[in-house]
């Protein structure tokens, strides 16, 4: 399917729709998430995991891991723990990012003492800072080294991308483009888009928000699937007072991460 294509296909339409009788057996009834609909039955026919997702009616999920496929491998059998608990997930990226930190920490992603916090927040930032602070030297030495190995692949499939800078009058938007740069977004607004490898994400590209002294605001995550931001974060997970206007400015520029990814 071409990019065209790809675009067409997700504009919004006439609500009614028909579908073939093996998609309305994997769950493609009624309300849809708001994904695109060919990555939607391509899962549906392919995975039964997003058929079980769909069939449950957590649309949030489907929505989800539909835009961040290597996060559904790693979290499928704690969402099931969970889900099994009664657990409700109401930001499938933070939970999701907690379970990576509680990973990286050897503790049970399985146990839902741990992955069913009543605070997920508290919880987030909490093993955030255990992950942090333990042997804080050695270990940021030793990440870097670990992620350099992944380096080659990132430039393969992100350089594409690089110079990518949007503005407005006060606003500052540019594309992380070294593995340092994602360890100093990280550190710098104390949230994990380093230590949870959003630099090996295959679906998804990293900017940084700027004001106009330089000051970061927001970490944005643009899907390459949809073709939009889909989640942007400032200091420990916080929205910004800009953080709407982020989100336009970027999604307004879509087209030009479309041409990128043509020319590449």
């Amino acid at each position: 399917m071409s990019d065209v294509h790809h675009i067409i296909a997700n504009t919004w339409h006439y609500p009614r729709y028909k579908a073939i009788p093996e998609l309305r057996r994997n769950g493609m009834k009624g309300t849809l998430p708001d994904c695109h609909p060919f990555e939607l039955m391509k899962a549906l026919l392919t995975d039964t995991r997003i058929e079980t997702l769909m069939k449950a009616g957590n649309l949030s999920a489907v929505k989800y891991f539909l835009n961040n496929k290597s996060m559904l491998d790693k979290c499928w059998n704690s969402h099931k723990i969970a889900m099994r608990n009664g657990y409700i997930i109401k930001d499938y990226g933070l939970w999701c990012d907690l379970i990576t930190l509680l990973d990286k920490s050897g503790k049970d992603i399985r146990n839902a003492k741990y992955i069913c916090p009543v605070n997920l927040n508290v919880s987030h930032d909490l093993w955030f800072n255990k992950v942090s602070t333990k042997e804080e030297k050695r270990r940021k030495a030793e990440e870097l080294a670990k992620a350099k190995k992944a380096e080659k692949k990132f430039y393969q499939t992100k350089s594409c991308y690089f110079g990518i800078v949007i503005k407005d009058k006060d606003i500052e938007v540019s594309v992380l483009d070294s593995i340092e740069a994602y360890q100093n977004e990280g550190e710098a607004m104390h949230h994990c888009v380093f230590k949870c490898s959003y630099y090996n994400r295959e679906d998804s590209i990293i900017l940084s928000a700027h004001d106009k002294e330089g000051n970061r605001i927001e970490t944005i995550e643009f899907s390459l699937i949809e073709n939009k931001v889909i989640q942007s974060r400032g200091v420990c997970n916080s929205n910004t007072e800009l953080h709407d206007r982020i989100v336009n400015l970027v999604n307004a520029n879509a087209h030009r991460f479309i041409k990128a990814k043509a020319s590449a």
